[in-house]
């Protein structure tokens, strides 16, 4: 690969990128532009507001100056982020919804955030890649795509539900690359009450919210150059610095391209990303903008298995192997933007406020692999898909604090709302199937329609086919005893959820949905001394009721094409925390009951049964000694079908989760060699169904990644080089089971592979 290939497609994306979005182009430029000459603006007038004095021996003004601390913040709170915890790896707090940053022993939830340098030490290329070395999340991918999903408390969260900076719906859906970001924070459980609902229905076992980049106290400078195993090349940049009166004014820009083949066979893709993140610190208000473009193009990708028929799950195939017909491929592109502000009314009251907005566009020409016996042998077909989001995502809120006698309050009153235009067409050819085999992979190079094959809709020009509208307004307080040692959060929100779809060709209506709901929330935590912590939840998640089906085998449901209420998972937990302030620790025992529905012995399709999950998080992080960093965890989780209107399922394991999971992820600086860290991550995942009938069994595996650091000098500018071998052992694996609760769709482990970078400061 050529580097003047890789500095072309950097610095000269595709101006057709953008162009075919006029209108959003245009509001985002504009809302950017509006940001940036505010913040131009409000540094003047700073600069023009300090005390000045002449220069005794020049005759020129001087200025006077008290020194202020700039802290990079990107949710443009006064407090700024939360600091890094000991070791650099996670932070000492998040976002927890609308409460704001929260440290982690102050708040009665799960939460865990990792830092930009942790996220970079891995040189994780995905979110996906980053959370599957967390030790409560497994990564999955959507049913029929490329979609990462990840499995959160035996539940599924896909990309379409995580936040950007508080907002639903902004990122890309199926891929989510790591330059991005300043955080990645892992909010476990429910959080309705918090968050709000999500538009895709999930988040009932957790919330994943990512933080852009900021320009921190000092300037940045950084080129890294990366190869991957095959041919895979990347160049990123990532410049900030600050400007102004006091540095009040912040700009980072990143960018990234990356292009080349895969450690699986035949497999390649290309990534194109740039991001602009700027910001302003007042002394009675905060501001901050985002805009980015993602565009992301895998070729050839090797695609999930779907069993049929078979009395035992097929071994898993040596993980270089690929299945993929030659003319597949998935291409995604998106443009988004955010903008943020807080202004504070006086010492105690803040308005806060943030509206963001996302274009994307997907095609895909697919083929799943089925496999209907254990040899491996199968069929696949091609399926072909189009698809063009707009989202619009917007939050405004109140937060102050007041006192009642020794009462201290922390409260807020927010409202939400979302707003997703959806385009899509499709065509599959189900009657034109191509025999293969799992582990002799036969290629068809024609791939031309058949006459039997079926569209909805034109592929070149979709159509509407879904609107979604979620509105709500929450309120919480969270007040204070005994100097901060009892805190109790109570909160509640109310939810709308709206959806319309829409035939893909005439565009007639054919369903809507307009339900509602109040969700609330309870959470105790009380600190016995400033090591220890416990705490307490109850809160639950909310999502759009299931349509019924018009027949269920050769039964006509009474029901049919009706859509129930909405599906509330309630959770409850408690749990113990640790922080000595060099090792934290974190044990958690919680309940989700999540409700199912099923055609009952009247025909109807009721809302009646659940699937319940029950489980115990440990994890450990820190740094034991001046040399060592951790991040490690153990999950246990009984995850069961429960009352399902078939007796043969009732306690049933539900599809994809495993009783038992752990993760030990550790870096060690070898005193020999000054500047050299060692680094290691063993992945364990036990056994999983699947079948809802639990016949077919998944084994587990566990995997090892290797890897090494090197921090020096060259030219006198500072140098990082680093490498990583993952799945050392070259073990064969099925990754995961699923990512929808009742499809057992495999996907296959990476291969043994190898990666390397070196990060020049300039």
């Amino acid at each position: 690969m050529q580097l003047s290939r890789l500095y072309s497609a950097l610095f000269r994306p595709n101006p057709l990128s953008i162009s075919r979005h006029p209108f959003l182009l245009k509001s985002l430029c504009s809302s950017c532009l509006s940001t940036s000459v505010i913040l131009l603006g409000a540094s003047q007038a700073v600069w023009a507001q300090t005390d000045s004095s002449i220069d005794a021996q020049s005759g020129a003004p001087s200025v006077v100056l008290d020194e202020i601390v700039v802290t990079s913040s990107a949710d443009a709170s006064a407090d700024g982020l939360p600091t890094a915890y000991e070791g650099g790896q996670v932070a000492t707090g998040s976002r927890v919804g609308i409460l704001g940053n929260q440290d982690i022993m102050d708040t009665p939830f799960s939460t865990t955030s990792y830092t930009n340098e942790y996220i970079a030490n891995q040189q994780a290329q995905s979110v996906g890649d980053l959370l599957k070395k967390d030790p409560t999340v497994r990564v999955a991918r959507g049913y029929g795509n490329f979609q990462e999903a990840y499995f959160m408390r035996g539940f599924v969260t896909t990309s379409d539900d995580t936040m950007y900076n508080g907002l639903y719906g902004i990122l890309p859906r199926q891929y989510i690359a790591t330059e991005l970001f300043e955080r990645v924070e892992v909010q476990r459980g429910a959080s309705t009450m918090l968050n709000g609902a999500a538009p895709s229905g999930g988040n009932a076992g957790g919330t994943i919210n990512l933080l852009p980049k900021r320009a921190g106290n000092e300037p940045l400078r950084e080129l890294t150059l990366g190869y991957g195993q095959d041919d895979q090349g990347k160049v990123a940049v990532d410049v900030s610095d600050r400007f102004g009166t006091d540095d009040a004014f912040g700009v980072r820009f990143n960018a990234a391209y990356q292009d080349g083949d895969s450690a699986i066979d035949d497999e390649s893709s290309t990534l194109g990303l740039v991001a602009l993140g700027l910001d302003y610190r007042g002394d009675q208000y905060r501001l901050s903008a985002d805009l980015g473009w993602q565009d992301n193009k895998l070729k050839e990708t090797r695609p999930s298995v779907t069993l049929a028929g078979v009395s035992r799950v097929p071994k898993a195939p040596d993980g270089s192997k690929n299945w993929a017909q030659p003319w597949t491929y998935s291409n995604e592109e998106d443009v988004f933007g955010t903008i943020r502000g807080e202004y504070d009314l006086n010492d105690s009251i803040t308005a806060y406020g943030a509206y963001g907005v996302r274009s994307g566009d997907e095609e895909n020409s697919l083929a799943n692999l089925t496999v209907n016996n254990v040899d491996g042998t199968g069929t696949t077909y091609r399926f072909d898909n189009t698809r063009k989001d707009l989202v619009q995502s917007a939050e405004l809120g109140l937060r102050g604090q007041w006192q009642t006698g020794k009462i201290d309050h922390d409260w807020v009153i927010a409202t939400s709302l979302y707003d997703q235009e959806e385009k899509g067409a499709y065509g599959f050819d189900f009657n034109n199937q191509f025999a293969t085999n799992l582990y002799n992979p036969t290629k068809y190079r024609d791939n031309s329609w058949s006459d039997a094959a079926v569209f909805g809709g034109n592929l070149d020009n979709p159509k509407l086919t879904g609107e979604t509208q979620l509105q709500s307004v929450a309120l919480a307080d969270t007040f204070s005893l005994f100097d901060d040692k009892l805190k109790t959060t109570v909160g509640v929100r109310h939810q709308n959820i709206q959806t319309t779809s829409y035939d893909y060709n005439t565009q007639a209506e054919n369903g809507s949905y307009d339900e509602s709901k109040w969700t609330p929330s309870i959470g105790i935590v009380y600190q016995p001394s400033l090591d220890w912590s416990v705490y307490g939840n109850y809160i639950e998640s909310l999502a759009k009721g299931d349509t019924a089906p018009l027949v269920q085998g050769e039964t006509i449901v009474t029901n049919g094409g009706q859509d129930l209420a909405p599906y509330v998972s309630k959770q409850t937990e408690v749990g113990v925390k640790y922080d000595n302030g060099t090792i934290g620790s974190s044990l958690a025992i919680f309940r989700t009951d999540e409700p199912r529905a099923y055609v009952d012995n009247t025909d109807t399709f009721v809302a009646a049964g659940e699937n319940r999950h029950q489980g115990a998080e440990l994890s450990v992080f820190g740094s034991p000694s001046e040399n060592m960093r951790l991040i490690a965890g153990v999950s246990y989780l009984n995850a069961k079908q429960d009352n399902t209107g078939d007796v043969t399922l009732d306690g049933n394991r539900v599809i994809g989760v495993p009783k038992l999971q752990s993760n030990v992820n550790l870096e060690y600086d070898l005193a020999a060699v000054e500047g050299l860290t060692l680094t290691g991550d063993i992945i364990h995942t036990g056994a999983r169904y699947a079948d809802a009938a639990n016949t077919l069994k998944v084994d587990g595996y566990t995997t090892l990644d290797l890897g090494a650091r090197y921090k020096t000098m060259l030219a006198g500018q500072n140098v990082t080089l680093k490498g990583m071998v993952t799945n050392v052992t070259g073990e064969d694996y099925w990754q995961s089971v699923g990512g929808l609760p009742t499809y057992g769709y495999l996907n296959a482990g990476d291969p043994t592979a190898l990666k390397v970078s070196a990060t020049f400061d300039f």
